[in-house]
């Protein structure tokens, strides 16, 4: 029986949400879910190091396989842009340097994987979230995010052990 945890991320240097399933044998279980907040009044740089720091420590207490973070979507303003940017790359790299792999998707795979549609709204997303996870309770939007990147990066590992073991025979 295999069993994966898989670490979502939902980038962003004031709330950078965080979320840990499990998947047991095509099962799916929620493990842990949270918020990393920064000060805004605090400099860039040791914004993004909380958020390095506190990735780390998530990855170690819930013992994570595996990890996804969600792509940077375009955005009007210039400046948000690239502090979203910033924020995603610490993500990348604190997931990255524990030695797990890590997987990158657009929001519309990651709704797509969850609700069936890519063009899913919020609230789509918040219910799917809370009927494929009854234990998670009361979350933020953010966290949310980050579980639907969860599951989505555990759908597409799942698909590749079928693959895998459909060449097999």
């Amino acid at each position: 029986m295999q069993i994966t945890r898989v670490l979502g991320v939902d980038p962003g240097l004031n709330k950078t949400g965080w979320g840990v399933v499990e998947f047991r044998s095509g099962l799916l279980r929620f493990i842990g879910s949270g918020l990393i907040r920064t000060k805004p009044v605090d400099a860039t740089g040791k914004r993004l190091v909380l958020i390095d720091e506190e990735l780390r420590k998530v990855i170690e207490s819930f013992a994570v396989d595996e990890a996804a973070v969600e792509e940077t979507f375009v955005n009007q303003n210039p400046a948000s842009a690239l502090k979203l940017g910033q924020a995603r790359g610490v993500c990348l790299m604190a997931a990255a340097r524990t030695g797990i792999d890590v997987g990158e998707y657009a929001p519309t795979v990651i709704k797509k994987s969850v609700v069936g549609t890519g063009r899913a709204t919020k609230d789509q997303m918040g219910m799917m979230i809370k009927t494929l996870l009854p234990a998670i309770g009361k979350i933020s939007e953010d966290e949310a995010d980050a579980l639907a990147v969860a599951i989505c990066h555990g759908h597409h590992l799942q698909s590749k052990i079928m693959q895998h073991n459909s060449r097999a025979f």
